[in-house]
């Protein structure tokens, strides 16, 4: 006979019973830590609530000013995320772009933009336009726009639907990508 044999039957069944419990305690102790070392990589290095905070450009003037409930910064991919946030785009010589949206993001030096959330855009001193849409991109050093989600345009004079847009700002130029349709008013005339 072998030494395995002079085991007694109680030792064969526990033994492996407690390796196969070892394992598994093991396996779940790792999963948990490389569960908490995900969490750690979003940790936050600062954050704000209630703010409002001016984006100077580079002749040291406000070009935007943003409001939100809370944003916070994520230093692993140097991202910036907005909530319920406002954001004016400011010219000294035109009316000031409103851009409102649930949720904001941006990564480096916030040049371009990611909302989400009920996004509205509209003119601070003539809002008869708005454009609302529930994604969009904005590049702030072209001043553009763009997305590929359901948009819908009011005016006075009627309403306009799409899916997708790229729109240029400073120039007031919205290029309507497929499946556009509408119902328009013609001003009357006097």
């Amino acid at each position: 006979m072998n030494a395995i044999s002079d085991i007694p039957l109680w030792a064969k069944i526990t033994l492996p019973l407690v390796v196969l419990i070892s394992l598994w305690l093991l396996n779940d102790e790792t999963s948990r830590h490389e569960a908490g070392q995900a969490q750690i990589h979003r940790t936050s290095d600062y954050g704000m609530t209630d703010f409002t905070m001016t984006i100077m450009n580079e002749f040291g003037q406000p070009a935007r000013i943003i409001s939100g409930r809370e944003m916070s910064h994520y230093p692993e991919d140097d991202s910036t995320e907005v909530f319920e946030q406002t954001t004016q785009f400011l010219d000294q010589q035109k009316d000031t772009w409103l851009v409102i949206s649930d949720k904001g993001r941006t990564q480096g030096k916030g040049e371009d933009i990611f909302l989400t959330g009920n996004v509205i855009i509209t003119r601070e001193l003539n809002n008869e336009i708005e454009l609302k849409t529930d994604a969009l991109h904005i590049n702030t050093e072209n001043s553009t726009a763009y997305t590929d989600s359901a948009v819908e345009i009011k005016s006075p004079n009627g309403i306009t639907h799409s899916v997708g847009l790229h729109a240029a700002l400073e120039d007031k130029t919205v290029n309507l990508h497929s499946k556009v349709r509408g119902h328009y008013d013609a001003p009357p005339t006097h």
